[in-house]
């Protein structure tokens, strides 16, 4: 497996990918890998002949006093851990390589990415939108794979991709779960065992509100009490706690499918995200 620092290197290796013919795939990570991050891999490898994982802390999308500092780094574990799935490739840039002096380009996403994250996080998804179009052009993959837990960072991103005509396709991969129920994500290393077990909460409170909003219940009120439900779960501030449209994100008050209930909530000073679809099919 290749590991690979500055944008000259990576130019020659993906030559000779590109030159032996063989598709390619992209799986873009942030590092402090987990099994979410793995079935991406998994679907990368299954679906593209050669994988290209990159590890990158992108700073443009942490606002002044979110945790980019504190942000789990554990780099010799993720690449043993992307060696073991028979990754090709690993593209490790410094913030230099990325961003280099004088860097004044930002892409900024209209519509799905006003509220939610959007919304609590200004300017998030203007550098998601960056960070992801700059490594869609020095990768060109044919293919690249993102978990559908950041549900709205995928959507920024297929609209980014429609809207600028990058043709590789963009691969939504199932949220992955633990045992409990709780959506796997690097900030769960910030729970205490403590944190951890109230945490669970919020996938439990989001199956209940899915079950009444599918019997017909007031939209409205629903989502009210799973707010209420929350903080006295343990949560000490809710985000949001949405019901969108799938397609669109945009506001739901009748239920109609394709739904996706949205939910982004602080606990023990971590904000956990979650997202399920609200079908009559489940």
């Amino acid at each position: 497996m290749q590991i690979i620092r500055e944008l000259g290197p990576l130019r020659e290796a993906l030559g000779v990918i590109r030159d032996s013919g063989s598709t390619l795939g992209l799986v873009p990570t942030m590092g402090a890998l987990h099994d979410g991050h793995m079935q991406l891999v998994k679907a990368a490898t299954a679906r593209c002949d050669r994988v290209v994982a990159s590890i990158f802390v992108n700073p443009a999308q942490f606002g002044e006093d979110e945790d980019l500092d504190s942000y789990p780094r554990q780099e010799a574990a993720d690449i043993a851990l992307l060696e073991a799935a028979a990754v090709d490739m690993v593209w490790a840039p410094s913030v230099d390589q990325v961003y280099p002096d004088g860097f004044s380009t930002n892409i900024s996403v209209s519509g799905v990415s006003s509220g939610l994250c959007g919304g609590s996080r200004p300017g998030h998804f203007d550098g998601v939108a960056t960070v992801v179009a700059k490594l869609f052009n020095q990768i060109r993959p044919d293919a690249a794979f993102f978990g559908e837990k950041d549900f709205q960072q995928l959507a920024v991103i297929r609209r980014m991709a429609r809207d600028l005509d990058f043709t590789h396709d963009i691969i939504g991969v199932p949220t992955v779960r633990a045992e409990d129920g709780l959506a796997l994500s690097s900030r769960n290393a910030y729970l205490t065992p403590e944190q951890r077990e109230q945490a669970v909460a919020l996938p439990d409170i989001m199956q209940e509100a899915s079950k009444e909003i599918i019997k017909g219940g007031d939209i409205g009120v629903i989502l009210a009490n799973a707010k209420a439900n929350l903080l006295a779960a343990g949560f000490e501030k809710i985000d949001y706690f949405e019901l969108k449209h799938a397609d669109t994100l945009e506001n739901m008050t009748v239920f109609v499918e394709p739904a996706r209930l949205l939910a982004a909530a602080h606990i023990g000073g971590t904000r956990l995200i979650d997202n399920i679809a609200v079908t009559k099919g489940t």
